[in-house]
């Protein structure tokens, strides 16, 4: 696993041991980042579900202005400060938390990574809160990794569904928050 491009370009990550956390693979993060590599530079970006931090690290490494990490899992936390740090990239927060319990107090974000291990089975919620507490500045968008089978909710405006990318047995699926004007 390693930094794709940008100012860590080549950097390798540490990966996890085990089974519990489920990176992205290269070939997933390489096609997610051409879809929004114009949306990445000078934002603030939610990782969320964290797990090793290598999207948020990514977007880091782009440009992004600042990226919060959160993961519920204390191992995942402190694997992505160790990436964090061997990074040498700043501008990034780690937080231990519970994905419902960090929206219900979360500021607002132009880039979310919404990577949830594949078995979870509060999606639906997870996204409505996302939707309910506001959590996007307008034209944000957020990216959701799922398995290509699964089916992501409808959403109120000015948020919107946008597009899906299929990549093997994984989804890509953008939401935006469309500008008031």
């Amino acid at each position: 696993m390693r930094i794709i491009t940008g100012t860590a370009r080549g950097r390798k990550l540490k990966e996890p041991r085990g089974n519990a956390i489920r990176p992205s693979m290269d070939m997933v993060k390489e096609a997610l980042f051409n879809v929004i590599q114009f949306d990445i530079a000078g934002r603030r970006v939610l990782d969320l579900f964290a797990g090793t931090g290598q999207l948020g690290i990514e977007a880091l490494s782009r440009g992004a202005a600042s990226c919060d990490f959160v993961d519920n899992s204390k191992a995942a936390c402190q694997l992505v400060r160790d990436n964090l740090k061997s990074s040498t990239l700043d501008g990034g927060r780690v937080f231990q938390s519970d994905a419902a319990s960090f929206l219900a107090r979360a500021e607002r974000y132009d880039l979310v990574f919404f990577d949830p291990p594949y078995d979870l089975q509060d999606l639906d919620q997870i996204v409505s809160k996302i939707v309910q507490f506001d959590i996007l500045n307008q034209n944000g968008i957020m990216v959701c990794e799922t398995k290509v089978e699964t089916t992501l909710p409808d959403v109120p405006a000015p948020y919107q569904k946008g597009r899906e990318y299929r990549y093997g047995k994984v989804k890509i699926t953008l939401y935006i928050k469309e500008s008031a004007e």
